[in-house]
C-alpha cells in the first residue's frame, strides 16, 4: 500500500469476495484514505475508479492517484451516482464494487468535522461541507421531528426525552458544539458500565439525517447492480444495522436463492428473475484478532454477492428497488 493508505475493516475479507482480476474495472465508492483502492491495485493488474463526496478525501488521494500510474481515477461525487459519474468517464461495466459505508477514521478523528462525541468541535458532520449542518437540525427541528429523526435513523428509544432537553436547551442558547450535544443528550440518557456512549446513537442519527445516507446506500446498490457484468462482484461493508438490514434485504430479494414460484404456482414474493448470487448466506464479520486491534471493527459486517446475467431489476417499488 502507498504511504497514505490506511488498512480498513475487513479489508482481506472484502478483497477475497471481489476477487480482483487483471484487466478489470473496479469501483471503489467510498474512496477515504484509499485503503480498498491500494488493496485491489495491489491484487491484480487492474483499475480502480474511486469515488467520495468528501472534498478532503479526493485531496488526498492525489499522491496515491500519481503513484498509480494511469490505473486509478479519483471522482469527486457520491456514489449513489456513479452510473452516471463512470458515464462521464467513458465507463458502462466494471467488474466489481466495493462500498465500506459510514463515516471514515480521518473524519471522525478531526474534531472540527463535528461526527465525534469524543472530541468538542463544530457541530457539523457535512461530508460534503455543503447543506445543512447537524447544527441546523438540532437548533430548528420541530421537538416531534426531531424525535422522530433521532428515533428513525439512532434506533434510540429514548428519543423523545432527548429530544425534549434539546429543545430546552437550545432555547437558552442555540447548540453549536459537539461537546454540548454529547453533555445534553448523557444529562437525560443513562449509561451502563461497559456500554456504548449514551450519545452515540443520536450522534448516528444526525449523520444519517445530514448526508442522507440511507437514500444514498439505496440509490448506490441499484447502481452497482446496473454496471456490474455478468461475473462481477458487490462487497458491502456496514456498520449499523439499518445499513446492514437495508444490503441484506437488496441482496435477497434479487439473490438465486430468494422464491421464485413457478408457472404454476407462484410465490408470494415473485419478481424478476435474479440478478445476483449470494458468497455467503450469513453476513461475514471480523476475527477476534481484529476486532481487539480495532475497536470499530466490532460492529463491522460485510455482504458480498456476485452478479448473474440477467437484467437489473426495474425501479419499481413493488419489489424493494431503489
Amino acid at each position: 500500500m502507498t504511504p497514505q493508505a490506511h488498512e480498513p475493516v475487513l479489508l482481506a475479507e472484502t478483497l477475497a469476495a471481489l476477487a480482483p482480476q487483471d484487466g478489470g474495472i473496479y469501483v471503489d465508492g467510498t474512496f477515504g484514505r484509499g485503503g480498498y483502492t491500494a488493496a485491489i491495485l495491489a491484487a491484480a493488474r487492474c483499475r480502480v475508479v474511486a469515488i467520495d463526496r468528501d472534498p478532503d478525501a479526493i485531496a488526498a488521494g492525489a499522491v496515491q492517484a500519481a503513484a498509480a500510474e494511469g490505473r486509478l481515477t479519483l471522482i469527486a461525487g457520491r456514489f449513489g451516482d456513479m452510473a452516471s459519474l463512470l458515464e462521464k468517464a467513458g465507463i458502462a461495466v466494471v467488474s466489481g464494487v466495493a462500498l465500506d459505508l459510514g463515516t471514515s477514521s480521518p473524519q471522525i478523528d478531526e474534531a472540527e468535522r463535528g461526527f465525534s462525541f469524543r472530541m468538542d468541535g463544530p457541530l457539523d458532520m457535512r461530508m460534503e461541507r455543503d447543506g445543512s449542518s447537524a447544527a441546523d437540525l438540532v437548533n430548528t427541528l420541530p421537538e416531534e421531528e426531531l424525535a422522530d429523526l433521532i428515533y428513525r435513523y439512532g434506533e434510540e428509544r429514548l428519543s423523545r426525552r432527548i429530544a425534549k432537553a434539546l429543545v430546552r436547551a437550545r432555547a437558552a442558547a442555540p447548540i453549536r458544539r459537539t461537546g454540548e450535544l454529547a453533555e445534553i443528550v448523557r444529562s437525560v440518557v443513562p449509561g451502563q458500565a461497559g456500554g456504548i456512549d449514551p450519545a452515540t446513537r443520536t450522534f448516528q442519527a444526525l449523520r444519517i439525517a445530514v448526508n442522507d445516507e440511507l437514500g444514498e446506500l439505496d440509490r448506490g446498490l441499484a447502481a452497482a447492480e446496473r454496471l456490474l457484468e455478468p461475473g462481477g462482484r458487490l462487497a458491502v461493508v456496514a456498520f449499523h444495522s439499518l445499513e446492514d438490514r437495508t444490503v441484506k434485504e437488496f441482496l435477497r430479494r434479487r439473490s438465486d436463492t430468494a422464491p421464485r414460484g413457478s408457472r404454476h404456482l407462484p410465490a408470494a414474493g415473485g419478481g424478476p428473475a435474479a440478478s445476483f448470487r449470494l458468497l455467503s448466506r450469513k453476513a461475514i464479520r471480523p476475527s477476534a484478532a481484529e476486532e481487539a486491534g480495532n475497536p470499530r471493527a466490532r460492529s463491522a459486517r460485510l455482504r458480498a454477492a456476485e452478479r448473474l446475467d440477467a437484467p437489473a431489476w426495474p425501479v419499481d417499488a413493488q419489489w424493494g428497488t431503489a
